[in-house]
């Protein structure tokens, strides 16, 4: 059965009367929600950055290892070369022995070079590891405070949340496709979620603007879908309120 004008202006206004009560009580967790989402975002880019920083350390200790391997073998060879110095039988043999151990000797200094400046390395970022440690688990504990609020709140605000959006599936049955698209796109478009609104004082109670008395009259008249011509919203007249609250 075709349902008239105004009852698609009351399954309209049905509908948003639903949607702002769930609106109230989201807005009661407020910001908490994305909070959370920032805070997780902080814990798991800290702790990608931590685990890097160990990398690096790992990788600079293990530099230091291998450094110290080369001074012992260069210092193996060059214990070797001065022995063959005792058996050299000519200038040119002494020469080639006597520049071996000058390289072994090159080697050493160059290998202890790096292992003080991987040392320097080390504690520069053994600091900056240690700050994002404490880092990680400042905002660990922030996290888990405001998921602990987030918790409360929800556990406090669920079952009427649910009951609410089991309403909104009850509602949006009752209204055509075309009314609940343009519904839609007119509550995603609202900073309020206001699609539908009420005459209040003359003007229209989503952006306030001044609506003119022959306009007013044919909005109570409920004869056609009526939207404000400053903001776009659908109107009803003040009584349609008032009936609904009656009515519940």
């Amino acid at each position: 059965m075709e349902q008239t004008v105004e009852q698609k202006l009351k399954a309209l206004y049905d509908l948003q009367t639903i949607h702002t009560k769930i609106d109230k009580i989201r807005q009661v967790r407020g910001e908490l929600p994305m909070e959370v989402a920032d805070l997780e975002d902080d814990v798991a880019g800290l702790e990608t950055r931590i685990q890097k920083i160990k990398n690096e350390l790992d990788d600079l200790e293990d530099e230091i290892v291998t450094r110290k391997n080369l001074i012992k073998e260069a210092q193996a060879n060059t214990k070797k070369y001065e022995a063959q110095l005792n058996e050299v039988k000519n200038n040119r043999e002494y020469d080639a022995i006597s520049k071996e151990i000058e390289i072994q000797g090159l080697d050493v200094q160059v290998s202890e070079k790096k292992i003080r400046e991987f040392g320097f390395e080390i504690a520069s970022k053994t600091t900056i590891y240690e700050k994002a440690l404490a880092d990680l688990e400042a905002r660990r504990a922030d996290l888990q405070a405001k998921k602990d609020e987030l918790g409360t709140i929800t556990a406090e605000t669920e079952k009427d949340e649910n009951e609410l959006t089991s309403q909104v599936e009850k509602a949006t049955a009752n209204i055509e496709e075309r009314l609940l698209i343009a519904y839609n796109r007119l509550r995603n478009n609202a900073k309020n979620g206001l699609a539908v609104v009420t005459i209040q004082r003359d003007s229209c109670s989503g952006c306030f603007n001044q609506i003119p008395p022959q306009r007013q009259s044919d909005i109570r008249q409920r004869k056609k879908i009526i939207v404000c011509e400053h903001c776009g919203r659908i109107l009803v007249d003040e009584q349609m309120a008032l009936e609904e609250e009656n009515a519940q």
